[in-house]
């Protein structure tokens, strides 16, 4: 039996890292990884489509800034065209976001996170 307690054999706990080590790093890693939402979260991402008749502007936290039309693309007649338009541009904006999110948070590659 061993003198410190732990685990037979001298493995001191969880292969002999120290608690407290592992407590500190885990809570180092919560912080940078917060610091890195707020620094995403502020950012602005954009895309466009039909040539740059529809744009749109979202902020990494998913929210719509800004939506802009081209005149020429406001056609009475034609309104599913403007929807299918202002819908792929929002779904690329927010596509973008994620793969910065995904960059940008991969680093800490915490299993079963993301």
């Amino acid at each position: 039996m061993s003198k410190r307690g732990g685990f037979p054999g001298g493995m001191g706990g969880f292969g002999g890292m120290n608690l407290g080590n592992i407590m500190k790093q885990a809570k180092k890693m919560q912080e940078d990884m917060a610091k890195s939402q707020e620094v995403l979260a502020q950012k602005e991402f954009e895309a466009t489509a039909g040539g740059g008749a529809v744009s749109v502007k979202v902020s990494g936290d998913k929210l719509v800034k800004e939506i802009k039309l081209q005149k020429e693309v406001v056609d009475p007649d034609d309104v599913e065209m403007l929807e299918d338009l202002v819908l792929t541009c929002v779904n690329e904006a927010l596509r973008k976001v994620d793969e910065a999110q995904a960059s940008e948070l991969g680093k800490y590659n915490i299993p079963g996170l993301m």
